[in-house]
């Protein structure tokens, strides 16, 4: 790697800089704070809390609360052979719902989210912003000052600071967690094709309840019809319905928790003996190895526990707490309790226990709302599907697919058409292919319980590095968790062979592509990084970079944040001119929900003035909208116009930091650049000057002067002259220059590097969008630039 000469680091001057800069960090300071108080969870009012819990039924319990409707099934797909039975799973039932919804997710894991939104990967940005985890290590120090990025701080010696240097220290270590986290991101996905299919099935099956003659054909066809309106209807997104689903699931949640006290009414109350943990140990100890595999049919009561954190969107915890405690668990309590009130008289009906149990008066209404509750179950979990697969995007560990913003006003509501049709392609395969539910409901246990197994791990890091609890504390969290979801565990592994394989086949072959795809962003990044430009040899180029400067201006897209990229030295040995102004630019994404739209830019100048090289570096969170129009280039050039008038404004000074600008941009007004007058606030300034004699002016088109002045001479006319050049360039054209790295194994790799490499990175490359399509540069202004490299 070639030596850098960096010309634009600076030179610890400070003198009058250093005086206007503690008078701009002053009011910076106090509107950070301001700003940051926003990203803090709110105080709301009693009435809005209660509002905000009854919407969060439509989004965040669907999937939990249509469980009663396959639980018992899955449970005994045999029948039921003794009434104890009944009361022993209705026992495990009563306490997983106690142990891990109410218990770990609602009161522990919920409190984990990143600014309100949950999931695995919010547990992943925590951790990244926490310790230097992230294997991609794109990161700048300024990055850490905005005021979304939120991190505890701890003392050296403690156990928390220990845990991160070990992390930090362990490439090993760093990878496992990547790879936990890839994991439980497949079995979301696995979780998004799997709980259509069972949810959809399972309450379309109520019509071969009432209709004995009716054959299953018919009611696999009719769930088909219907998951084929469903995922066809995605793209309009759910803003227009959305409001409906709250109140479907509230007034399904009355109905259940109401037929389960009319069937406690009528069959009898001897079924709250449940509530005894003894009947437990009767259960295992009567059913052996038969009482124990039948774990993985009550796990499935807790299915929706993870979409129940992935899904918390913008909602309070508070809000989603006060829901499930007052309305979800004791109206699945009560469900529960009255269907197994009902078996335990009707032995044989376990296969359809939910729809027997049912009041005849009432039959045809709740098959109505159950089927309307199960689309709503299904829609949140496609959902979720699509919100992780747009944060696995972020994170570069996921082929560039197409994200479409299906509303204006909610920014997390998103479609995703590839996925949505290989989604739909596999539900229906799932739906029609298991010859039961049961073998959904196999399938279905396994992707939940290991999603459930990552979040633990994954928490057990949130506590120690970012809530620094006690190990006391964690060691019961870990115990308790580990015990209960090792336990299931243990059970769905007896079904593998009976349904429990298609999970484990889905994840597989999507680890895959998303393992091959980071490796090959990992290391074509490594290559940016190890073979940058030396500024010296920029330098010796003089300012005309020993090219013709057109008129124009070049935005040269690179991955890298810091220095001079290779595709730029590409491009200038092997063609004879260069625009008159570059910018180099860098989009680049960090473990933050959302960047403010006042701090998104980085500018800073690179070499001498009379070069023109700028860098601009967007930074964007997880969840932001990264928009296809001009928004994103004219707010580049603003940004690059205001720091040319603070540089011009700071002339002569300098501070330690490497960017001039980071985002302290208040407002904008829409009209022309050249006289924008927003107000603006900036630290951190790094300004670097050039008195080497042999640097030749560059003429504009209309041969304006444009060189480093004397110290005498205005810095306004400086400015206005640079800034009626960059105006002049810009009305010149703009070209976007864009690096086409093609990756290939070396030769004497292994053949699982070259398969890897040659063949499914390069397919995922042939088959995914084009950076131009995303960033949607017309072709008139694209130039791409090619070069291969080895690893």
């Amino acid at each position: 790697m070639s030596s850098r000469v960096d010309t634009d680091e600076d030179s610890d001057i400070k003198g009058s800089m250093w005086d206007l800069d503690q008078k701009l960090d002053q009011p910076m300071d106090e509107e950070a704070g301001r700003l940051k108080n926003m990203y803090r969870e709110k105080k709301f009012s009693a009435l809005l809390l209660l509002r905000l819990s009854f919407q969060s039924l439509g989004v965040v319990y669907g999937d939990l609360g249509t469980s009663p409707l396959y639980v018992f099934y899955n449970t005994f797909p045999n029948g039921v052979k003794d009434q104890e039975d009944v009361i022993g799973a209705l026992s495990l039932i009563i306490y997983s719902l106690t142990l891990v919804p109410l218990l770990k997710y609602v009161f522990v894991v919920l409190r984990a989210n990143d600014n309100g939104q949950g999931g695995t990967f919010a547990l992943y940005s925590l951790l990244c912003r926490h310790a230097k985890i992230k294997t991609l290590p794109n990161q700048h120090r300024t990055d850490e000052e905005l005021t979304t990025y939120s991190r505890s701080t701890f003392h050296e010696r403690s156990f928390a600071a220990k845990t991160k240097r070990w992390l930090e220290q362990q490439e090993s270590a760093r990878s496992v967690i990547l790879i936990l986290v890839l994991v439980g991101t497949c079995m979301v996905i696995g979780d998004g094709i799997l709980t259509p299919a069972i949810s959809v099935l399972s309450a379309v099956g109520g019509i071969k309840v009432n209709q004995p003659t009716m054959s299953s054909g018919v009611v696999v066809l009719v769930a088909v019809v219907i998951l084929v309106g469903f995922f066809s209807m995605q793209h309009y997104g759910t803003d227009k319905v959305s409001w409906l689903f709250a109140p479907i699931v509230l007034l399904w949640f009355l109905l259940i928790g109401s037929i389960g006290i009319f069937n406690i009414w009528k069959y009898g109350s001897s079924v709250l003996k449940a509530f005894s943990p003894v009947y437990i140990y009767r259960y295992f100890r009567k059913g052996g190895k038969e009482g124990w595999t039948s774990l993985g049919g009550i796990m499935l009561s807790i299915t929706g526990t993870e979409a129940l954190f992935a899904d918390l969107a913008h909602f309070p915890v508070s809000a989603v707490q006060l829901a499930f405690t007052l309305v979800v668990f004791p109206c699945l309590l009560l469900a529960y309790s009255g269907q197994a009130a009902y078996l335990m008289n009707n032995l044989s009906h376990s296969q359809d226990a939910f729809y027997r149990s049912i009041p005849d008066k009432i039959y045809w209404p709740v098959f109505i709302v159950a089927t309307l509750a199960a689309v709503v179950a299904s829609q949140a979990t496609i959902t979720a599907t699509f919100s992780i697969i747009k944060q696995a995007l972020a994170l570069g560990c996921f082929p560039r697919v197409k994200v479409v913003y299906t509303s204006k006003k909610f920014l997390g509501q998103i479609y995703v058409p590839d996925i949505n049709w290989i989604l739909m392609v596999l539900c229906i395969a799932v739906t029609a292919g298991f010859e039961n539910q049961n073998q959904i409901g196999n399938a279905y246990g396994t992707a939940v319980v290991i999603v459930m197994l990552v979040t633990t791990f994954l928490m057990i890091l949130i506590m120690i590095l970012v809530w620094r609890c006690h190990w006391i504390l964690v060691l019961i969290f870990t115990s308790l968790s580990l015990i209960v979801e090792c336990t299931y565990f243990s059970s769905v592994l007896f079904k593998v062979d009976q349904g429990g394989w298609v999970p484990l086949a889905i994840a597989g072959a999507f680890l895959i592509i998303m393992s091959v795809w980071h490796y090959g962003t990992v290391k074509r990044y490594e290559f940016e990084m190890h073979s940058k430009v030396s500024m010296a040899w920029i330098l010796g180029l003089g300012p005309s970079l020993g090219l013709v400067r057109v008129p124009g201006i070049g935005l040269v897209y690179t991955e890298l944040a810091s220095g001079v990229p290779h595709i730029f030295s590409h491009f200038i040995t092997n063609l004879p001119a260069i625009h008159s102004v570059v910018v180099f630019v860098c989009v680049k994404y960090l473990p933050v929900y959302t960047v403010p739209e006042e701090e998104r830019f980085l500018v800073k100048r690179i070499g001498p003035k009379n070069f023109h090289i700028f860098r601009c570096v967007a930074r964007y969170g997880y969840k932001d909208l990264h928009k296809k129009d001009d928004d994103f280039e004219r707010k580049l050039f603003e940004n690059l116009f205001t720091f040319v008038r603070l540089e011009s404004m700071m002339e002569g000074c300098s501070d330690s930091d490497e960017y001039s600008l980071y985002g302290q941009q208040i407002e904008h007004p829409r009209d022309g650049l050249l006289h924008n007058n927003g107000s603006t606030v900036s630290s951190n300034m790094d300004l670097t000057m050039s008195s080497v004699d042999s640097i030749v002016p560059v003429r504009s088109p209309h041969d304006m002067n444009i060189t480093i002045r004397s110290s005498g001479q205005t810095s306004n006319q400086t400015e206005v002259d640079e800034l009626e050049f960059l105006n002049s360039c810009r009305d010149a054209g703009v070209v976007h220059i864009l690096g086409n790295t093609v990756v290939r194994a070396r030769r004497e790799s292994r053949f699982y590097k070259k398969i890897a490499v040659d063949y499914i990175y390069a397919f995922l490359r042939k088959i995914c969008r084009e950076n131009s399509v995303i960033f949607n540069v017309p072709h008139e202004s694209l130039l791409n630039v090619g070069q291969i490299f080895y690893v």
